[in-house]
């Protein structure tokens, strides 16, 4: 049985596989979204691939329309946003390799939508938990980490766990 996960209030992924090599998803971004907050993996390389519908990046200051049948590979260290502007829904197939925790990260994203719009509170948490998997590209990034840690501790306080979930098992023969 696949997993899904709501990462923001316009994207959603299902998991289609799950190892430590990579994490394959099939990701659904709604019409009309905002970008992320720019951001890059350290230690994570990705790849899109339209499907249907059209997606933008910016990716290192480069911005990029893409549309189905289009890739894009964003390699580790990026600072990167993605969305879907558009009128119509887009579908993405998105990997991440390694793995790392990025399933994770998004079963913590899931976790703090269910309660409604994510507080910041709880996304400090997620970011300062999962800072081998993402983080923020603002600057001076010693300030955006020293006030995230604030905010972190005070979520924490205030109860914000993410999930715990079960580590993928190795491919045979790997």
């Amino acid at each position: 049985m696949a997993t899904s996960y709501c990462l923001t209030r316009s994207e959603y992924v299902t998991v289609r596989e799950h190892s430590p090599a990579a994490l394959v998803v099939e990701a659904e971004y709604a019409p009309q979204g905002s970008p992320p907050p720019p951001h890059f993996h350290p230690a994570q390389d990705e790849h899109f691939e339209v499907i249907v519908g059209a997606l933008r990046a910016v990716v290192d200051g480069k911005t990029h329309t893409l549309h189905a049948g289009d890739r894009l590979d964003i390699p580790r260290g990026a600072v990167h946003q993605l969305w879907n502007p558009g009128d119509t829904p887009t579908h993405v197939t998105w990997s991440t390799r390694p793995a790392g925790r990025t399933r994770e990260w998004f079963a913590g994203l899931d976790a703090a939508n269910r309660k409604g719009i994510p507080n910041p509170l709880a996304v400090a948490v997620l970011l300062s938990t999962y800072r081998d998997t993402i983080r923020l590209a603002q600057r001076p990034r010693f300030l955006v980490s020293a006030v995230l840690e604030v905010l972190a501790a005070v979520g924490r306080l205030r109860g914000f766990r993410p999930p715990t979930l079960p580590r993928p098992k190795p491919l045979e023969g790997h």
